[in-house]
């Protein structure tokens, strides 16, 4: 009976101690850092991975991730320093450096994520405010966003946070002054580009003219040119015809009148009324072209007509 109540004694033991070296032993990974808390009350910060020992029951430990970890912002409207509203949608990048700061400020990603929102819109519009429109947009946009970090990050400090990065994601007028926007700039191309036909046209039809006028000139000079080198070509060719007739008068006379024989047998129907003895065929009564004489008249030669 005694040995009963002994053995059962000795389970329970061994297995409270069991449960206590178990509730003794925890484990950091290589992505956390741990901090140990007695009765709520913080006592130690644990940042080297691996197992580590705590009272059991008494200690609590919480871990907190020491990577570096993303903070999306809500799109606000803010409004520049020339007076124009921008939509900015923003990020940043952010650990936790001081776990005890975090712990004692904070205690929680949730309530760590709501702060740095309030912090990040705070530096939004304290440095954008400083700014134009156009310098936000495109002018200055690297420099502000670290003006941001620098600014965020010495918010964040009392709460244990180092902000690493803040970036503008987009910044940009609000819907109803993008439609204005838009608007007056497409009035504005389609003005310029009515301004471009329009002076396109007239110097078209100064083009247009002027080839016109020039096509005129060309051909008036080449008309009177060809009518000079014709009249030219007509002296010439009478020139020699002239030559010629006076050289022989006979050969030409026979000559014209082969061509007037070549134009007027030229076709198939040709038919003539003549006489036998008319000037016309005297060649093919002579040839030499003299037309006998009638009895008691000098034989005589005519020319050809």
């Amino acid at each position: 009976m005694r040995n009963g109540i002994t053995g059962g004694v000795l389970l329970v033991i061994v297995l409270v101690l069991l449960i206590a070296g178990y509730g003794s032993l925890f484990q950091v990974l290589q992505t956390q850092q741990a901090l140990i808390v007695r009765l709520g009350k913080p006592v130690d910060v644990v940042t080297k991975p691996g197992l580590h020992v705590k009272l059991p029951i008494v200690d609590s430990v919480i871990t907190i991730d020491r990577r570096i970890l993303d903070l999306e912002a809500q799109p606000q409207e803010l409004i520049a320093s020339d007076q124009k509203r921008l939509v900015v949608d923003a990020f940043a990048r952010y650990r936790i450096s001081d776990v005890l700061k975090y712990y004692q400020t904070l205690g929680s990603i949730d309530s760590a994520k709501s702060q740095l929102n309030n912090l990040m819109s705070s530096a939004l519009r304290r440095v954008l405010g400083e700014a134009t429109f156009l310098e936000v947009v495109k002018e200055r946009r690297a420099q502000l966003m670290a003006r941001i970090r620098e600014q965020l990050d010495r918010d964040a400090e009392p709460y244990g946070i180092s902000v690493v990065d803040v970036r503008i994601r987009r910044a940009d007028l609000p819907e109803a002054n993008s439609q204005a926007v838009y608007q007056r700039m497409q009035t504005e191309r389609q003005r310029e580009a009515a301004g471009y036909r329009a002076q396109g046209q007239q110097e078209g039809q100064q083009i247009r003219a002027k080839a016109d006028r020039d096509v005129t000139v060309l051909i008036a000079e080449a008309t009177s040119t060809a009518e000079k080198t014709r009249g030219e070509g007509d002296a010439t060719r009478n020139s020699i015809f002239a030559d010629a007739f006076n050289r022989d008068k006979d050969f030409f006379a026979f000559y014209r009148s082969m061509q007037a024989y070549e134009n007027a047998f030229q076709h198939n129907d040709t038919r003539m009324l003549l006489k036998p003895d008319s000037d016309f065929f005297r060649f093919f009564v002579a040839p030499d072209g003299k037309i006998p004489a009638a009895p008691g008249a000098p034989a005589q030669t005519q020319g050809a007509r």
